[in-house]
């Protein structure tokens, strides 16, 4: 008798049922009942497995939800190739910037306890950001810096029209290097007090208000929380959200008994094709990055802009809780009006043509849908190729999680999203 279909049959039969069990935990419905068409949900799982199959991808996790309830979730491929080890519905993923919003939702809720004003200067706290100064690099010569127009904002830090960029920026970010300030996706020997105080006494890229620029202001943003509260970051953002909304599998650095959940981190370039991550650092000029700081090294930096690992599941949570304006089932975490506020768009005529709130990017307000969706639809993704949006007018969230950087020309992740939408039969 051939024992592998057997073993394989029980496996599945295994692995469905954690899929269901996880499922449990969150309010699941059949397609149909929240409108949407289980058929049509399945050219997501069809177009995860094409990706899979052509290794452009080791494996994913995909969740859809509608009017608050499950509506697809599905694990496919490995979490570690090389290990035999395939995806769960509770494995974890580095979710990097995906931390932005989570950081935004903790100074809110200390914004609503009249600890500051959004306006107030960031200096007002972080006394080292007092008399900022821009870099000037004339065309001939060696840089300069003068004197900022202003003060940068809380505001500021929230929509990244603070000045402060990232390590890859070609001018600032050799400086940043130099200076060792923390990104949160390397092993950092020393606090987000110790980054960002580094932080403070460099040149920012613009003129505080004057455009959008992506950077490491969330990560300022994550220390003045730890100085408004008089709490480390990790504290904060467990007891004020994790514990409210049940997000039991969301750390900064996971416990010893969960990093076996953790998915692999893989690379994919055109020349060498799927390959998992390497042991060391790569280094991209002046940004160097790597897969393995949520469980070597130091562990002390709370980045509130990258440094989050999370669960799908976890993060439906909190997208949920956005997506009700506030609150998840009887326990409220921010006003109505604090969210619509953190929704709408902040920039103006400020910066790209993508709207941008307190911590979340909006579609469709300064510029046409690129793609299916809705006007104000929230979002933004990770590093490590993952990505989320919330759609008030639909009741929809959909949320892919995989680990791959750089990713090449794969668009799996927008691909999915376009695919849940196409399956709105309402």
């Amino acid at each position: 008798m051939n024992r592998k279909p057997c073993i394989l049959v029980v496996f599945s039969v295994l692995l469905m049922a954690m899929t269901a069990a996880v499922a449990q935990e969150l309010p699941a419905a059949k397609p149909e009942s929240v409108g949407l068409s289980s058929e049509r949900l399945e050219r997501i799982g069809a177009a995860v497995q094409r990706s899979i199959d052509d290794q452009r991808i080791a494996g994913a996790v995909t969740l859809v939800s509608r009017r608050g309830r499950v509506a697809w979730f599905k694990a496919q491929g490995m979490a570690d190739r090389e290990a035999g080890k395939p995806m769960r519905p509770d494995t974890m993923f580095r979710i990097c910037s995906m931390t932005k919003p989570i950081t935004t939702v903790a100074a809110m809720i200390l914004y609503e306890e009249g600890r500051f004003l959004l306006d107030d200067p960031v200096s007002k706290y972080l006394p080292e950001f007092k008399n900022p100064k821009v870099l000037v690099k004339p065309a001939s010569g060696e840089p300069y810096s003068i004197p900022a127009t202003r003060e940068i904002t809380i505001r500021d830090l929230m929509r990244h029209t603070s000045g402060i960029t990232y390590s890859w920026n070609p001018d600032l970010g050799p400086i940043y290097r130099a200076n060792n300030v923390g990104d949160g996706i390397l092993q950092y020997d020393g606090t987000i007090a110790d980054s960002v105080k580094r932080l403070a006494g460099l040149p920012l890229l613009f003129n505080p208000g004057d455009r959008w620029e992506y950077g490491l202001g969330i990560d300022v943003l994550g220390r003045l929380v730890e100085v408004v509260s008089g709490k480390p970051l990790d504290e904060v953002f467990r007891v004020r959200i994790f514990e409210p909304l049940g997000m039991k599998d969301t750390y900064f650095y996971p416990p010893d008994d969960k990093l076996a959940r953790l998915a692999a981190a893989y690379t994919y370039y055109p020349e060498k094709g799927l390959n998992r991550f390497p042991e060391t650092p790569i280094t991209e000029g002046s940004f160097v990055y790597s897969a393995d700081y949520p469980y070597r090294g130091p562990k002390k930096l709370f980045s509130g802009g990258a440094g989050l690992v999370s669960t799908a599941a976890d993060y439906a949570r909190f997208c949920q809780m956005i997506l009700d304006g506030g609150k998840a089932g009887n326990t409220r975490l921010l006003s109505r009006k604090s969210v619509e506020l953190m929704t709408n768009d902040q920039l103006g005529k400020i910066g790209p043509d993508q709207g941008f709130g307190l911590g979340f990017a909006i579609d469709g307000v300064k510029a046409p849908l690129p793609e299916l969706g809705s006007v104000g639809e929230l979002g933004w993704g990770g590093f490590f190729y993952t990505k989320f949006s919330i759609d008030t007018k639909e009741q929809m969230i959909v949320i892919f999680m995989g680990q791959l950087h750089p990713a090449g020309d794969l668009s799996l992740d927008q691909q999915v999203h376009e695919l849940a939408y196409q399956a709105i039969i309402d």
